[in-house]
C-alpha cells in the first residue's frame, strides 16, 4: 500500500528538476501573467467581432436595419453609469453589423463563464495551468463555482472597481473616462498584487472567497505528506496547518459563528439592541407616514371646500360683477388644486368675455406647468373638433378656431414664463402651429430665446412657430454636458413647416421623420442631431453646424446648406438634388448612395468623404476638394470637375461620361466662390489612378495623362 504513495511523491519531487522558463518566474509574476492572458482573451473575443461589425457598417452596398433591441438596451445600460452621451433614438446599421455586435456582446460573457467553470472545477484556467498557478480552498481542493464567483465577481472586480468609480464620480475630473479607466486598473492591480506582496498575506478576493493561490509546481511540505502517510488525525484538522505552511500565512482567524457560541451573552445583547432599534425605527417611520397622509387629506379637503365656495360665487345667478369674478378666478388659480385647474381649463373654452379670458389665462399661468396636462387634453379635443367640422367657413368652425387659439396662447404664456423647467414636460401631439389657411389661422407660437431643454414635442404641430435662439438641450442633474442625464428635447415626427430655428441649439435633439420643409435653420447648432428620414426640403441651413449629425435617408431637395458644417455626418441614401452647397464642409462624411443631381458643390470640402455609389450627375463641383475621397461607382456624368482636387481619391468604377475635367476660364465678375489653393493645375489629378474609371473619352484621357494622372492608355 505504501508503494503508490512513494511513487507519487517521487513524481512530484521530480517536477522541479526540469522547470520551464515560465515556471522559473516568481509566483506573483506568473499570477499577473496568467490573469493578463485571461483578460486579453476575453477582450479580444469581443473586439474582433465588434471591429468586423464596424467594417460591415461602413459598406455602402449592405441594407440598413434598426439596431437590435438587445444592443440598444446594453448601450444605454453602459452609458448611464459611465456618464456617456446616450445614443438617443434607434440608429440604422447594416444587417451583418447587428449579428456581429451581438456576438461581440455574447462572446466575452461565454468565455468568462467557461473560465469561471474551469477555475471552480479544476482550480486552474488554461492560462493559469500554463503558468503553473492553482486556486484551491483550505483543504487543497478546487474551490467550487460559488467560491469562484465570489472571488472573481466580488473580490477581484466589484470592490476595486466600485472604489475607483466612487473616487472618479465625485472628483473634479468627472466625466473624464480616461481617469476612471486609470483608477480602475490601479485598484484592480493593487488589490491583486500589492496586498499579497509580503509572504503570508492573501489578496482581498482570496480572503473573501476563502481560497488560496498556490504554486502548482511546488510539492506539498514533507511534514504534511508524512502525516498523511502515517494515517494521523483527519484531513480536516491538518489541512489548515498544511496550507499555512505552504502559503506562509501566519494569521489565525476565528469563525464568526464560533465567536457567537463562545460569547452567548454578548450575542444576545447585540441581537436585542438591533431588534430594539429596528422596532423603534419602524414605529417612527409609520407615525411619520400616517401624519403625512393625514395632512395631505386635510389640505385636499380644505382646497375642495374653497373650490366649491368659489365655484358657487361664479355661477350665473350669483350676481357677481366682472371685478369680483376676476378676483375669484385669480383666487382659484392660487389654490393649485386639480379640480380648480380642470375648472379653469374648461372655463377658458366656455367664456366669451375678453377681460375674463385674459384673467383666466393669468390664473393658469400662475399655476404653472401643472396646468399643462389639462390644457394639452383640451387642446387635442379642440383640434379634433376643428377637423370634424370640415373645411367650410361656418360659424361653428370659427368658434372652435378661436377657442383653440386661446388655448394655444395660454400654453405659449406658460412655456415662456417657466422655460427653464420644461425637462420631461409632455406636449406630444399637441396642436401648437397653424393648421388652417391664413384667413382662418389666428395663432403663431413664439418661443424665442427660451430654454426648452428636455421637452417632449413628438408628433406635435409646430408649423410656422418661432424658436429663434432657443435651447432644446441642457445639462442634467450633474451639471455637465455630454453625459447620460442631459435634458434633450424630442421633436421626432413633428410638423415644423416654415418654422424659424435661427441660432437655436438643437444639438443631439431627436427629429427623426420630422417635417422641416421650408424651415429656417441658419447658424443653428444641430451637431449629432438625429434627422433620420426627416424632410428638409427647401430648408435654409446656411452656416449651420451639423457635425456628426444623422441624416440617413433624409430629404434636402432644394435646400441651401452653404457654409454649413457636415463634417463626419451620416447622410446615407439622403436626397440632395438641386442643393446649394457652396463652400460646405463635408469632410469625412458618409455620403454613400446619396443623390446630388443638379446640386452646386462649388468650393465644397469633401476630403476623405465616402461618396461610393453616389449620384453626382450634372453637379457643379468647381474648385471642390476631393482629396482621398471614396468615389467608387460614383455617377459623375456631365459633372463640372474643373479645378477639383482629386489627389488620393479612389475613382474605381466612377462614371465620367461627359464630365468636365479641364479648367475653364471664369469671368472675374461671376467668380463669387473663393477657390481653394490646390497648387498647380497639374496637381488636380496627379497620381490618381483612372484605370478602372468608366466612360472616359479620348479628350479626358489626354488631360489625365498630361496632368500626371494614371491610365492604361497613357504613354
Amino acid at each position: 500500500m505504501a508503494t503508490p504513495i512513494v511513487r507519487r511523491n517521487t513524481s512530484q519531487s521530480s517536477q522541479p528538476n526540469k522547470p520551464e522558463k515560465a515556471m522559473s518566474l516568481p509566483l506573483n509574476t506568473r499570477r499577473l501573467a496568467a490573469w493578463a492572458t485571461e483578460i486579453t482573451l476575453v477582450v479580444v473575443s469581443g473586439l474582433v467581432p465588434f471591429g468586423l461589425g464596424v467594417y460591415a457598417n461602413s459598406r455602402s452596398d449592405l441594407n440598413r436595419v434598426p439596431l437590435h433591441p438587445v444592443l440598444v438596451v446594453t448601450e444605454r445600460a453602459i452609458a448611464r453609469p459611465l456618464a456617456l452621451p446616450v445614443s438617443y433614438g434607434i440608429r440604422n446599421v447594416s444587417a451583418p453589423t447587428n449579428f456581429l455586435w451581438i456576438i461581440a456582446l455574447l462572446a466575452p460573457v461565454t468565455l468568462s463563464s467557461w473560465q469561471l467553470y474551469l477555475l471552480g472545477k479544476t482550480g486552474s484556467t488554461i492560462p493559469k495551468r500554463k503558468f503553473g498557478v492553482r486556486v484551491v480552498n483550505e483543504v487543497g481542493k478546487p474551490a467550487g463555482l460559488a467560491a469562484v464567483v465570489a472571488r472573481e465577481g466580488v473580490g477581484r472586480w466589484t470592490v476595486p472597481v466600485s472604489i475607483a468609480y466612487i473616487l472618479w464620480r465625485y472628483s473634479f475630473a468627472f466625466p473624464n473616462l480616461g481617469l476612471f479607466t486609470f483608477l480602475a486598473v490601479l485598484m484592480v492591480l493593487g488589490e491583486g498584487l500589492a496586498l499579497p506582496a509580503r509572504r503570508g498575506r492573501r489578496a482581498l478576493h482570496d480572503w473573501l472567497a476563502g481560497t488560496y493561490t498556490i504554486d502548482a509546481t511546488r510539492p506539498l511540505p514533507s511534514s504534511t505528506q508524512g502525516n498523511k502517510s502515517q494515517g494521523s488525525p483527519a484531513v480536516e484538522e491538518l489541512t489548515p496547518v498544511s496550507m499555512s505552511m505552504f502559503t506562509g500565512e501566519t494569521t489565525n482567524t476565528t469563525n464568526l459563528w464560533q465567536q457567537m457560541r463562545q460569547n452567548p451573552s454578548r450575542t444576545l445583547f447585540v441581537v436585542a439592541l438591533v431588534s430594539m432599534v429596528a422596532v423603534l425605527g419602524t414605529l417612527v417611520a409609520t407615525q411619520v407616514y400616517i401624519q403625512t397622509q393625514q395632512n395631505r387629506r386635510e389640505t385636499k379637503q380644505i382646497n375642495s371646500q374653497k373650490f366649491l365656495a368659489l365655484v358657487e360665487t361664479l355661477s350665473p345667478d350669483s350676481g357677481a360683477s366682472i371685478g369680483d369674478r376676476q378676483s375669484i378666478i385669480l383666487a382659484m388659480g392660487g389654490i393649485n388644486d386639480p379640480q380648480s385647474i380642470q375648472f379653469l381649463t374648461n372655463l377658458l373654452v366656455k367664456e366669451t368675455n375678453p377681460i375674463l379670458l385674459e384673467t383666466i389665462q393669468q390664473a393658469l399661468a400662475s399655476v404653472g406647468l401643472a396646468a399643462i396636462p389639462e390644457l394639452k387634453n383640451k387642446n387635442q379635443f379642440l383640434a379634433g373638433e376643428l377637423k370634424s367640422v370640415g373645411g367650410d367657413a361656418s360659424s361653428a368652425r370659427e368658434l372652435r378656431q378661436q377657442q383653440l387659439h386661446i388655448n394655444q396662447q395660454t400654453i405659449n404664456k406658460i412655456l415662456s414664463v417657466y422655460s427653464t423647467q420644461t425637462a420631461g414636460l409632455d406636449l406630444s401631439r399637441a396642436e401648437l402651429g397653424q393648421s388652417g389657411t391664413p384667413e382662418t389661422s389666428y395663432f403663431n407660437l413664439v418661443l424665442d430665446n427660451v430654454d426648452l431643454s428636455g421637452i417632449n414635442l413628438k408628433s406635435a404641430n409646430l408649423n410656422q412657430a418661432s424658436f429663434k435662439g432657443s435651447i432644446f438641450r441642457g445639462v442634467g442633474a450633474d451639471g455637465r454636458w455630454d453625459t447620460f442625464d442631459d435634458a434633450i428635447a424630442d421633436l421626432s415626427q413633428a410638423q415644423m413647416k416654415q418654422a424659424n430655428f435661427t441660432d437655436a441649439n438643437l444639438s443631439r435633439v431627436i427629429m427623426n421623420r420630422s417635417d422641416l420643409s421650408r424651415a429656417t435653420l441658419n447658424r443653428a447648432n444641430l451637431s449629432y442631431a438625429r434627422l433620420i428620414n426627416a424632410d428638409l426640403s427647401s430648408t435654409q441651413l446656411v452656416g449651420a453646424n451639423l457635425r456628426g449629425a444623422f441624416l440617413e435617408k433624409a430629404s434636402l431637395t432644394g435646400a441651401d446648406i452653404g457654409d454649413a458644417k457636415f463634417n463626419e455626418a451620416n447622410l446615407y441614401a439622403a436626397r440632395l438634388t438641386r442643393v446649394i452647397a457652396i463652400g460646405t464642409y463635408l469632410s469625412y462624411a458618409n455620403l454613400t448612395n446619396t443623390d446630388w443631381r443638379g446640386a452646386d458643390l462649388s468650393g465644397a470640402y469633401l476630403d476623405r468623404a465616402n461618396l461610393s455609389n453616389a449620384n453626382l450627375s450634372a453637379t457643379r463641383l468647381t474648385g471642390a476638394v476631393l482629396r482621398s475621397a471614396k468615389l467608387e461607382n460614383t455617377n459623375l456624368e456631365n459633372a463640372d470637375l474643373s479645378l477639383v482636387d482629386l489627389r488620393g481619391a479612389n475613382v474605381a468604377g466612377a462614371d465620367f461620361k461627359g464630365a468636365v475635367l479641364a479648367p475653364v476660364t471664369q469671368n472675374p465678375e461671376d467668380q463669387f466662390v473663393q477657390m481653394p489653393d490646390s497648387g498647380s493645375i497639374s496637381a488636380v489629378v496627379q497620381g490618381v489612378d483612372f484605370s478602372r474609371a468608366k466612360n472616359l473619352d479620348p479628350r479626358q484621357i489626354a488631360y489625365i495623362c498630361t496632368q500626371g494622372g494614371l491610365h492604361s492608355s497613357c504613354p
